[in-house]
């Protein structure tokens, strides 16, 4: 028997809202609001619990999660899940999602280098990201780097100025700034990753704490 599409109802626009977690991949790669579509592989949704108390934003899939069709699978995705053990929290509560849902990426050769999202597709492709935070209703949203920070908050953020403080997105729910686990992947000299990794942890840690205050 064929499986029921999951997706109910439609924006005036022609956006699909989704009114179930299980719906975003169908939903997603429905989607033509930008021309990412055009190159990715397909369209790469949210993933975790349906009611997680942690959701961690990315900027968008790396080359594996275009493959794959999961988010954070790649060697980021590794790192991270490293950090958040080290932060004590419990990956099993996180979703993780990308503030963009398509990979965007520029050919050289064989490969297929990653090329970062413009304004436009931020904005753009913010309409998914608002119904996952809707849907999740996360306790805690942690937005890793300049592209998740600029589609959760609005605005363009400098990581610097803004990580290490407890901020508020406009529907109250507490949330952090940090840097994307790729970017420490970029580091090259090994003591610069190290110290890097250790100011990526504690902002992990922040946060860490700021769920069990809200849980208590």
């Amino acid at each position: 028997m064929r499986r029921k599409p999951v997706v109910q109802d439609v924006a005036d626009d022609g956006s699909v809202i989704v009114r179930s977690v299980r719906g975003f991949r169908e939903a997603e790669n429905s989607c033509r609001r930008c021309p990412l579509y055009k190159n990715a592989t397909q369209a790469v949704p949210g993933e975790g619990p349906a009611h997680a108390a942690v959701m961690m934003v990315g900027e968008q899939p790396g080359d594996q999660e275009d493959l794959t069709g999961k988010p954070f699978v790649g060697p980021a995705g590794k790192l991270l899940d490293r950090a958040l053990e080290e932060a004590g929290i419990d990956r099993r509560d996180v979703y993780v999602t990308n503030a963009v849902k398509h990979f965007k990426f520029e050919p050289r050769g064989k490969r297929r280098i990653h090329s970062k999202p413009n304004a436009g597709e931020i904005d753009r492709c913010k309409w998914w990201l608002e119904q996952e935070l809707g849907l999740i209703k996360p306790r805690i949203v942690v937005a890793l780097g300049a592209t998740a920070a600029r589609s959760l908050f609005g605005k363009s953020m400098a990581i610097g100025a803004s990580r290490g403080r407890a901020l508020t997105l406009d529907d109250g729910t507490p949330a952090f700034v940090t840097t994307h686990p790729s970017a420490l992947l970029r580091v090259r000299e090994e003591d610069d990753r190290a110290a890097q990794y250790k100011l990526f942890v504690a902002d992990l840690r922040r946060a860490s704490a700021a769920l069990r205050k809200k849980a208590a």
